[in-house]
């Protein structure tokens, strides 16, 4: 049985490559997605982890990571607006608007109480709808965990759809 690798030996391995001869990661060791300042200079980058497309943003000093596609109608996040609600980053998706937040993944809506007198809209979450990464720095090196798939959300049936070609498409 194969141990897992100390996060220090990281750093001198291409943990993407897929070639003959390269060591066999465990299925939920992190995977490296880029270097700190780079993904610091853009703000956010597209990547697969473990086959699965995955947007991770770098957004007032934190580093955070979701699945690409949103959980809606497989929205592409990484096209999406930051915006702070409820004290809350969120991600817009540039489809429908929906929001979700970076740090649990939870769907947010604004909704009124119509038994008040002067009903204000108040923000509301629909639960964890979004899969998100833990993301890990180590040496000015990016790591994203895969996903615990022991729980379904609703993001991994548009996770799967986005595998291949990135986008999901709408089929017409």
């Amino acid at each position: 049985m194969q141990g897992r690798l100390h996060p220090a030996s990281y750093k001198d391995m291409d943990l993407c490559s897929s070639s003959k001869g390269a060591v066999e990661m465990e299925p939920d060791a992190p995977v490296y997605v880029g270097k700190e300042d780079d993904i610091k200079k853009s703000q956010r980058i597209t990547t697969k982890v473990n086959d699965r497309e995955v947007v991770i943003f770098y957004h007032e000093g934190k580093f955070y990571a979701m699945d690409a596609c949103c959980y809606h109608a497989g929205g592409p996040l990484r096209l999406g607006e930051i915006e702070d609600i409820n004290g809350q980053p969120c991600i817009i998706c540039p489809w429908h608007k929906y929001k979700i937040t970076l740090e649990t993944g939870e769907g947010l809506y604004q909704a009124i109480n119509p038994m008040e007198p002067s009903p204000t809209p108040r923000w509301r979450s629909k639960g964890v709808k979004q899969r998100i990464h833990k993301v890990t720095i180590d040496n000015g090196n990016v790591y994203v965990s895969p996903p615990d798939l022991s729980v379904s959300l609703a993001s991994d049936y548009y996770a799967d759809k986005c595998k291949n070609n990135g986008d999901f498409t709408m089929e017409k």
